[in-house]
């Protein structure tokens, strides 16, 4: 792959933060600590590696980069949005495959080499990361609110928040947190003009409720989507979007979570673990 990764738990996973994007919306600045990283993760399968990725494209790279995903062999499992108003408009597109670790792994860094070929540079030798954002927030009461700690980059505070309730599994092989089957919310901003995107996961039963408990709370629901094909559980993921008081933010978020994990009785939203990265 040429880039340096995380290993977790026999998976690996590399991060590329896309650097040379300088988005807005609403006027909050997005930098990538805000969900704007490409990323592949490898985990082990009998055959040798399952490879999972999701990828930042802008309009004019989403066509020869489906070519080039397609053309490895690979393939596209989801295309969405994450935000809306955004300038320039990104998209986020799944992809997968399975095989020889090693041709897996040639297959991942073809797909990454097209990116920086359409985009003419390295996304992540831009200066986007180098910038931060605004971050006033007292961090200890939106803790308090959720139930969960956070962690802060570049002023963006962002959730993980893992389902340990549900055994997911894509193709038969186990998708962990750390391979993106995870709830998060990443604020940033004052306690009184603060912004939070995020994604949640979800089962089949609890969208309808997480969605009306987001609506409900003034947090924008911008995608309703899947993120794999061939999951079991089936899972859907949702991606919102916020603007006002933090305090208020956080309590809508709550109101959405404590619609997920209802249906096993010894696992409730409060036993979710953290599992931050």
């Amino acid at each position: 792959m040429d880039l340096k990764g995380t290993a977790n738990n026999g998976a690996y996973k590399i991060i590329v933060p896309q650097n040379d994007l300088n988005i807005e919306v609403d006027s909050f600045k997005i930098i990538p600590a805000m969900g704007l990283g490409t990323w592949v993760a490898f985990t082990p399968v009998s055959a040798g590696a399952m490879v999972m990725g999701d990828l930042v494209l802008s309009e004019t790279d989403l066509k020869p980069v489906q070519q080039e995903v397609i053309r490895q062999g690979l393939t596209i499992t989801a295309i969405h949005n994450h935000f809306v108003r955004n300038h320039p408009n990104v998209m986020y597109m799944h992809i997968g495959g399975s095989g020889p670790t090693e041709q897996m792994a040639q297959k991942a860094k073809a797909v990454l080499d097209k990116i920086k070929e359409v985009r003419g540079g390295d996304p992540s030798k831009g200066t986007a990361s180098n910038g931060t954002v605004e971050n006033t927030l007292d961090t200890k009461r939106l803790d308090e609110i959720l139930g969960y700690k956070a962690d802060m980059s570049k002023g963006v505070y962002k959730y993980t928040i893992g389902r340990p309730d549900v055994k997911l599994t894509e193709h038969g092989a186990p998708v962990t947190t750390f391979l993106g089957f995870n709830t998060w919310a990443a604020f940033q901003g004052t306690p009184d003009h603060a912004a939070v995107a995020g994604d949640f996961t979800m089962l089949e039963d609890e969208v309808a409720g997480v969605i009306k408990a987001l609506v409900e709370n003034g947090i924008e629901v911008v995608a309703v989507h899947n993120h794999m094909v061939h999951e079991q559980p089936r899972i859907f993921f949702l991606h919102y979007w916020g603007v006002g008081s933090a305090e208020t933010l956080a309590k809508g978020l709550k109101a959405a979570l404590d619609q997920t994990g209802k249906n096993k009785p010894s696992t409730g939203t409060h036993n979710m673990q953290m599992n931050n990265h």
